[in-house]
């Protein structure tokens, strides 16, 4: 057994400190649940939960360089090219350099990656509800903030 002082040692450690009860295995099995119910969606409509995420950016603000893509959602390129990459192969988007930066691509969105915005929205608000279930809006909101900060602590 792992010693960590004299009196102390790892079976010390309180039952919210251990998986399966600790928040981060809480926090991990919540994503692992919401993207394979968001995935049940998506697999027929040929979409990853990363086509969705990109597709939000775009629906936000159309024709962002890659790299404010990038930075929104914390990515690294190469991951974020080859989801671009296939997002284009399928009709979705559409590149073009910036005529004042040719080392900056734009990603625009085409008519039918629009066309997902009126049915994804829609979707993801119908398992969020699921989640949230006999939670009150303040509980909502509260959670949402506290899930905020720490992705900041760790960003």
């Amino acid at each position: 057994m792992l010693q960590t002082s004299e009196n102390s040692s790892t079976s010390d450690l309180s039952r919210e400190q251990r998986a399966p009860y600790s928040v981060d295995y809480q926090i991990k099995l919540l994503s692992q649940l919401l993207s394979r119910r968001f995935n049940e969606y998506l697999e027929p409509l040929k979409l990853t939960p990363f086509h969705w995420i990109v597709l939000c950016c775009l629906w936000e603000e159309d024709g962002l360089p890659t790299s404010s893509i990038g930075e929104k959602l914390k990515q690294v390129g190469g991951t974020l090219t080859g989801v671009i990459d296939r997002m284009e192969e399928r009709g979705l988007v559409r590149r073009e350099r910036n005529m004042q930066d040719r080392r900056v691509w734009r990603i625009w969105l085409t008519d039918e990656g629009r066309e997902f915005e009126a049915i994804l929205p829609p979707i993801v608000e119908e398992i969020r509800q699921q989640a949230m279930q006999g939670f009150s809006e303040g509980d909502r909101h509260l959670f949402s903030q506290l899930l905020n900060r720490a992705v900041e602590n760790l960003s």
